[in-house]
């Protein structure tokens, strides 16, 4: 199967699982993290209840300002601490939206990320 047709069978895929499950935001854009005080959210987060990620916890995202929360991308971070990877949701975000998020991910030592955008239609 070709690479493309790949492409679009992952983004409508996730497509399908976002729209089968409500996001839940509960940490808000200014919220601090519960175990790290100093870490503050740019942007509101959460996870969309009912869902099931690699750690076992339901899929993380991100929702930035677009009326609409259509899937622009999604952020893959390792994180050396809790010695795990991740994937996390970014719905309706921008551009500058998508690289505070980028960089919150950034933020330390112990933690590394890339975006992963997707492609035009």
């Amino acid at each position: 199967m070709e690479e493309a047709v790949l492409d679009k069978e992952f983004w409508a895929t996730l497509d399908t699982l976002i729209r089968s499950a409500d996001l839940v935001i509960d940490r808000p854009k200014g919220s601090a993290h519960p175990r790290y005080p100093s870490l503050v959210y740019p942007l509101d987060y959460g996870y969309l209840k009912g869902t099931t990620s690699g750690d076992g916890h339901e899929l993380d995202a991100w929702r930035g300002s677009r009326a609409q929360a259509s899937l622009d991308a999604v952020v893959c971070s390792v994180d050396l601490y809790k010695k795990d990877v991740e994937v996390k949701l970014l719905l309706g975000c921008t551009r500058d939206e998508r690289k505070i998020i980028l960089d919150f991910h950034n933020n330390s030592e112990t933690m590394a990320a890339i975006l992963v955008m997707r492609s035009a239609p």
